[in-house]
């Protein structure tokens, strides 16, 4: 692979292609044909996930209707209350949640949404965007974790939520209707055996969110993978390697997840997961992730000073497929190559290939492969592999509640 083929499939694959949809199956099919044209058999796993079509969201505060979506997963109705705006989570402050329907700083997690519920608020409101950019973009979030106790919620630009602030507005009605039933979204899994039953499995999603091209997050990662399977397709291999393009990521992982829940008795033979997500940005540190344990963070850090690359390594978890991998008892190891938001937006419409360098990501992918091969061809592991209490605490915490695909 060269910079060329990096670049034509950047053009190729540039639109966005939320889980579920024809778009994320398209992109699905296109890393198929890419597989094939490297002389390789990759295939679908289809899995079911919830889908929905906003009817109605609706957001009238004194008098004045909000442009606003509405939250995925909540309950349909009409709540009327007096905005509150919440800006901690003190007791203080949650204490004036009942009755209101409440406008939040954050978004809203398991944590908060118990706050609010369990302190009587009606509904909820979050922001997203820049108020300095000219854009209007108003993301569109969904209920990511299991609950008896939704309540109706909306999403407005954040240029919106300072006004209603500023003019410290007092009634609000908010109208939510939504259609839900069962889709489908796809991970795509391509195999190439090694000579043990033992396997160390390569993944990055390749769906993006709603306002988004995902060219960073995560059409560099998709494209390490098929690099990777160039790679390693040429080379005998003491493990063998299954390729895991996971679909639904940033709908809470659920591609990942529902390849755990899957293939539960294979991940007994799977020594290790290698995670890509986020690679390739022209600006940027490059990080690596180590999911494992203290012993294999110092491994990583001597990797790096022995080949000289410039990385970060932190034993730390991500917000990632990698995840799923270690909360099923996989150890995990996550590269990204991160930049800041003035130089890489992502889950924004500024997420193109302008941002990205198809040299830079050849070079990030050949420290990939080499961290890779190590654990690929070893006869036996150089650290132990482990997951540490304080992965294994993160993980669960951050993986609370998450919610199944299809529910």
């Amino acid at each position: 692979m060269n910079c060329r083929d990096v670049n034509r499939i950047f053009r190729e694959s540039a639109y966005v292609r939320t889980g579920g949809t024809a778009q994320e199956l398209a992109c699905a099919t296109y890393l198929i044909e890419e597989c094939a044209k490297l002389g390789l058999s990759a295939r679908l796993e289809p899995f079911d996930v919830r889908m929905y079509e906003e009817k109605t969201a609706k957001l009238i505060v004194d008098g004045k209707e909000i442009a606003c979506k509405s939250v995925f997963g909540v309950p349909n109705g009409t709540v009327k209350g007096e905005l509150f705006y919440l800006t901690g989570t003190d007791p203080v402050s949650l204490s004036k949640c009942k009755n209101k329907i409440v406008l939040c700083d954050k978004p809203v997690g398991y944590k908060l949404h118990d706050h609010l519920t369990a302190h009587g608020a009606l509904g909820y409101i979050t922001y997203c965007g820049n108020n300095h950019f000219t854009d209007h973009d108003i993301d569109r979030r969904e209920i990511r974790f299991e609950t008896e106790h939704a309540i109706p919620a909306v999403t407005i630009h954040v240029s919106d939520a300072i006004d209603l602030v500023k003019r410290e507005c007092k009634t609000v009605e908010m109208t939510v209707e939504q259609e839900a039933w069962i889709g489908s979204s796809n991970n795509v899994i391509l195999d190439l055996p090694g000579e043990t039953g033992e396997t160390v499995i390569l993944s990055a999603h390749y769906d993006s969110t709603l306002l988004s091209n995902g060219v960073y997050d995560n059409l560099s990662g998709a494209i390490g993978l098929l690099y990777l399977a160039e790679y390693f397709a040429s080379r005998p291999r003491r493990r063998g390697i299954r390729f895991l393009w996971c679909g639904s990521e940033e709908r809470g992982l659920l591609g990942s997840l529902e390849y755990c829940r899957m293939h539960e008795e294979e991940l007994g033979k799977t020594v290790l997961n290698v995670n890509l997500d986020m690679l390739g940005s022209i600006m940027g540190e490059f990080v690596i992730f180590s999911s494992v344990n203290e012993d294999m963070t110092e491994y990583l850090e001597k990797f790096a000073r022995r080949h000289r690359v410039c990385a970060s390594v932190r034993h730390a978890i991500r917000s990632s497929d990698s995840n799923s991998f270690v909360y099923y008892g996989v150890p995990a190891i996550s590269f990204a190559r991160y930049t800041n938001a003035q130089t890489g937006l992502i889950h924004t419409r500024y997420d193109t290939v302008d941002i990205m360098s198809a040299k830079r990501l050849l070079s990030d992918m050949k420290t990939v492969a080499q961290v890779t091969e190590i654990f690929v061809d070893c006869e036996s592991f150089p650290i132990s592999m482990e997951i540490s209490e304080r992965i294994r605490t993160e993980t669960d915490d951050y993986m609370k509640r998450k919610r199944p695909a299809n529910k």
